[in-house]
């Protein structure tokens, strides 16, 4: 086994129902944060973390998403032509991002499976996961922080975030103990799915982002269905936990949860601010409004 994480898969083939009606023709992953698609800050977060390899699950009407890493010859020919020479550095840009892969998930069968889907093109090597819906501004990347974790610790690795209140209700959480050398790293002994706030056996919530073995795939091969017919990630990882170290990383950064409304909102407005080309007018706008 290549034990260098070189590969992302990023799940990509939900249907967005949360953002409808905008979704009924525009993959959710293509909705525009600023001027960027929400995926393209999930994958510019792994180039940076040193990925070189990402593999998108794709749906029925997820066209967009090939077509915005592929190179547009019409649209770069005519910027070329009109002298828009920023704006064909930006084109050109995004379709030599990285080297992509797309594999089908012909249905939506739950996370597992849709991370089941990349298992011929991962192979046998340790990958990491992104979920496309959780944008996070950290620095270095929240992917960056958590391989330096892997590649130290040599256990699968789960991102989480510190959620106190009821709140933590919402999320999948840690079941563990904080680590003795380093306050950021829990020893995962397992998980427990949207608890009860008083039965949440941690504040650690588990967001979107995983380093995982290949040992995963054969875990979720013979994993049953559970509602809705839905292999989930979830108990691919609790069978995982049983067999090898399994590592929760509470990352330095910010998460905005782009796959909601208002967490869409909320990132709009941050990601905008930190725009040198029009930060100060926008922040002398949110100041005039009557609220």
């Amino acid at each position: 086994m290549n034990n260098r994480v070189r590969k992302a898969v990023f799940p990509a083939g939900g249907l967005g129902t949360r953002f409808l009606p905008a979704t009924k023709v525009i993959p959710k992953e293509m909705l525009a944060l600023v001027d960027k698609p929400i995926i393209q800050y999930g994958v510019e977060e792994a180039i940076a973390s040193g990925i070189e390899h990402i593999i998108i699950v794709t749906g029925r009407g997820k066209g967009a998403m090939e077509d915005h890493f592929d190179h547009s010859f019409e649209l770069d020919a005519t910027l070329e032509r009109r002298g828009k020479t920023e704006l064909l550095a930006v084109s050109r840009g995004v379709s030599t991002l990285a080297r992509i892969s797309y594999v089908r998930q012909k249905e939506p069968l739950g996370l597992g499976h849709a991370v089941l889907c990349a298992k011929d093109i991962v192979g046998n090597e340790p990958f990491a996961v992104i979920l496309p819906d959780d944008v996070i501004d950290a620095d270095p990347p929240c992917l960056k922080q958590m391989l330096d974790v892997f590649n130290e610790r040599g256990g699968s690795v789960l991102a989480t975030m510190t959620i106190e209140g009821p709140g933590i209700s919402a999320y999948g959480v840690l079941a563990g103990s904080q680590d003795s050398e380093n306050p950021r790293v829990y020893n995962c002994t397992g998980m427990v799915e949207k608890p009860k706030f008083e039965n949440a056996p941690s504040k650690q919530a588990i967001i979107g982002r995983y380093v995982l073995t290949p040992r995963v795939f054969e875990l979720l091969e013979q994993t049953k269905p559970g509602a809705g017919g839905e292999i989930q990630l979830t108990d691919g990882i609790l069978a995982l936990a049983k067999e090898q170290k399994v590592f929760g990383y509470t990352f330095e950064g910010k998460r905005f949860d782009a796959g909601d409304k208002f967490g869409m909102l909320q990132a709009t407005v941050e990601f905008a601010l930190k725009r040198p080309e029009f930060a100060d007018k926008f922040r002398e706008y949110l100041k005039g409004l009557a609220l």
